[in-house]
């Protein structure tokens, strides 16, 4: 059972709104970060009480192993094959569904295992929905060959695109490089805005060094947002947004 006093009720809404969507037989992508966390222990609750049958794919080596502590069964992307359905966070989310991700660090098996799926399901709380991407920080993996180049490469492409002036820091765990569970760094672009995410996007993936950033483009179908009292707000791409109604001021 969820120790509901020790969650964000907005980010348990909307979990508990997104596991509802899973149905037995179906083979799930698993998200990381806090909300995601919240979405695992709640999908364990819900296999345990009605005993569905599900195969599940982790986005990191922390889902994986706390799925599995839970219960649930996790295999490798490639021992399932295609996925119904992923469930995953987000850092930002735009009108058009548009994401930034990679605030855990796992956005390179997030991004495979989201293509990898029919649908992207993304929850979050209301301070996750902006106008506009790009006041979190960006994340961009990359190699730790040629790492300063890389580095180089990117202002140049940031500089071409007008974006020059923001900071591109390597991340650090404590006081040493952050180290994904593919064996690389990240690069966080502390870009304030982003005004086209398609043109950056594609300058991102351009550069050598880089292995994949954080910009999750036209891969969600569907936002769940989570409020305080409880309730959830169901975004499709393209809907309006009515953000009184997301902070639950709305009827």
């Amino acid at each position: 059972m969820s120790q509901e006093t020790q969650v964000d009720p907005a980010k348990l809404a909307a979990a508990r709104a997104a596991v509802a969507l899973v149905e037995t037989g179906m083979k799930l992508g698993l998200g990381t970060g806090s909300t995601a966390s919240i979405m695992v222990r709640e999908l364990a609750a819900r296999v345990r009480a009605e005993g569905l049958a599900l195969r599940c794919a982790a986005t990191s080596q922390a889902t994986a192993d706390l799925a599995a502590s839970l219960g649930l069964r996790v295999e490798s992307l490639d021992e399932i094959g295609w996925l119904d359905l992923t469930i995953d966070g987000a850092d930002e989310v735009d009108a058009d569904l548009h994401l930034i991700k990679g605030g855990g660090g796992a956005h390179l098996r997030e991004k495979i295992v989201a293509a990898a799926s029919n649908r992207m399901v993304v929850i979050a709380d209301p301070g996750k929905m902006v106008e506009q991407l790009g006041a979190f920080p960006l994340p961009v993996e990359v190699l730790a060959f040629g790492f300063e180049t890389t580095r180089v490469l990117i202002r140049r492409a940031l500089e071409a695109l007008e974006l020059g002036e923001c900071d591109v820091l390597q991340r650090l765990r404590g006081s040493e490089p952050w180290i994904t569970d593919e064996g690389n760094l990240i690069l966080d672009l502390h870009l304030g805005c982003i005004p086209d995410p398609v043109l950056l996007a594609r300058a991102l993936a351009a550069i050598p060094g880089v292995v994949e950033h954080g910009l999750f483009l036209g891969m969600c179908s569907l936002a769940i947002i989570g409020r305080e009292d409880g309730t959830v707000v169901e975004l499709s791409r393209d809907a309006d947004i009515d953000a009184d109604l997301l902070a639950g001021e709305g009827e």
